[in-house]
Formats: C-alpha cells, structure tokens, sequence
C-alpha cells in the first residue's frame, strides 16, 4: 500500500463513508463547494485509485460504478503506523509526548489510558 495524495484521500472519504457502490456524480455532489474540481478531475481520481488497487469498478448501464477495495480502518492503520515511524521512531511515548507536551491532562484522560493500557497488556 502507498500513501494516497491529499485528492485521492478526500475521494476515498466520500466513498468509505458512502454505501457502496458510488458513482462519479455522487462524489461530484458531496464535494460541494469543498473542492471546485471539474468532472474531468474526479474521473481521473477515480482511475488512478483504481489502478493503486484501492477502489475496483464496472459499468453498470452508462455510467460507472466504484467500490473501496481498501477499506478506511486498512488504510488509516497503515499512516498511522507509516507517521509514527516517520516522525516519532515508532515510539508511542514520542507520540503521546508530543501531543500533551504542553496541555495537562486531565484525571479522566489519564484514567481513560490506563484502561487502554490494561487492555492492551491482556
């Protein structure tokens, strides 16, 4: 698997957050006026995805549908782990660090992470 540019991860959005299979026109309409992207830039999306093997499509009558072959849990797994090797040398504790370097925690953050920890340990 390879990370997805920004574009083909909004697509991917709209589809695992949609029944499959979707369209090109249904995607179209929930960008809205997130993206100004044309049809043409959508269709080209889809095609690359499909060649990445994340989504697999068929025709059906005259116009195409698409369905994830990658889904979102996948792919999120895979950059979370790809970040916190990237950046915290697959260290947890650089993670956690650095996101509550500055904050406090509150009592119930801290017992909400013992309990995940617990859990993890089995």
């Amino acid at each position: 698997m390879k990370r997805l540019p920004d574009a083909e991860f909004d697509v991917m959005k709209i589809i695992w957050a949609n029944e499959p299979p979707i369209t090109a026109n249904i995607i179209m309409e929930q960008l809205g006026t997130q993206r100004k992207w044309k049809a043409q830039t959508v269709n080209s999306l889809l095609l690359r995805l499909v060649k990445r093997g994340f989504l697999r499509s068929e025709k059906n009558g005259k116009e195409r549908v698409y369905f994830p072959v990658v889904s979102r849990d996948d792919y999120l797994k895979f950059e979370t782990e790809l970040f916190l090797k990237q950046y915290h040398n697959n260290s947890v504790i650089n993670l956690v660090n650095t996101l509550y370097r500055d904050k406090t925690l509150t009592d119930e953050d801290i017992d909400e992470l013992l309990q995940w920890l617990k859990k993890r340990r089995g």
